[in-house]
């Protein structure tokens, strides 16, 4: 697992296959904090909240960063009528991969719209979150296209378990979008990213997504990643930008975080424990030093 692999799957294609015709004016006002936007064929421009507009041709795939709202348009300045789209529109009689909104056969074709909408808000998906722009923009040509292809003829069918299906490409579209943008020339990638294509950094940090509950210790890390101890803190510390065991008491923190908050029922020790703590006490020490506050403290404040 890599840092990817905390990011919460797709909830729906909010328009799995939409036929629109100009004029169009479509407002996404869920605030997803993260959303993927792509076209099949046709064009439009996405306009965000606070940001510059992009534009969005075929096969062209753009990513916003919530929780600002945006909107689709044919046109800038279109005069069409903003049409409100959040949740519902996943819904089968109101939108999802059946939906056809403004249809009309003239010859040129409709623009077909697809949306994924990740809820991938919690502390362990914000270094991946505060990696990115409010909205970025990767062309066509690159390694999505051939998960375009597959988009295409899913949404072309009406087959069971079709929302399943696209669901895992708007994932497997996702993640395309976002190598291609953190390996753009010029860029300038996270000191995650890089590292994890590191021969040491790359498989110390595997090992603490995979098993941040275990009882990690630089040697141990080191011997799992086959170099000495000074040579996998050196590595990791250059790369990462902190030592190894920072990096996993900060991860370690973070899970926490979300489970304090997203399963109220689960008991401070049992959250201890599944992150890596043998007793409550040690746990609430290092949760208040990293985040300022005690788990119950935590816990309450989010309610």
């Amino acid at each position: 697992m890599d840092v990817f692999g905390d990011l919460a799957r797709a909830r729906g294609s909010l328009f799995g296959s939409s036929a629109l015709t100009p004029p169009f004016s479509l407002h996404f006002v869920d605030g997803a904090p993260l959303t993927l936007c792509t076209v099949l064929s046709g064009g439009g421009w996405i306009v965000p909240g606070h940001g510059e507009p992009e534009p969005l041709r075929a096969y062209d795939t753009v990513v916003v960063r919530g929780p600002g709202t945006f909107t689709f348009v044919d046109e800038l300045g279109t005069a069409a009528e903003p049409v409100a789209c959040g949740e519902f529109c996943a819904a089968p009689e109101l939108g999802g991969t059946r939906h056809r909104r403004g249809w009309r056969d003239d010859g040129d074709g409709p623009t077909t719209l697809i949306v994924g909408a990740y809820p991938a808000g919690g502390e362990v998906s914000r270094p991946l979150l505060d990696a990115l722009p409010v909205v970025l923009r990767v062309v066509g040509g690159g390694t999505g296209d051939a998960v375009l292809d597959h988009l295409a003829e899913e949404v072309a069918a009406d087959t069971p378990g079709q929302q399943v299906v696209l669901d895992r490409l708007l994932d497997w579209m996702l993640v395309c979008t976002l190598r291609a943008w953190f390996d753009r020339p010029g860029g300038e990638p996270p000191a995650w990213w890089t590292a994890q294509r590191d021969p040491v950094a790359g498989p110390a940090l595997r090992l603490l997504h995979d098993e941040p509950a275990a009882p990690w210790t630089v040697a141990a890390l080191a011997e799992r990643a086959g170099v000495s101890r000074s040579t996998l803190a050196k590595r990791f510390a250059d790369l990462v930008g902190e030592p190894p065991l920072t990096y996993l008491t900060r991860r370690r923190m973070a899970l926490a975080a979300d489970l304090l908050t997203e399963r109220p029922a689960v008991t401070v020790s049992e959250v201890a424990r599944q992150v890596g703590y043998a007793d409550a006490f040690g746990f609430s020490a290092a949760f208040k030093r990293v985040r300022g506050v005690t788990p119950s403290e935590y816990r309450r404040a989010a309610v």
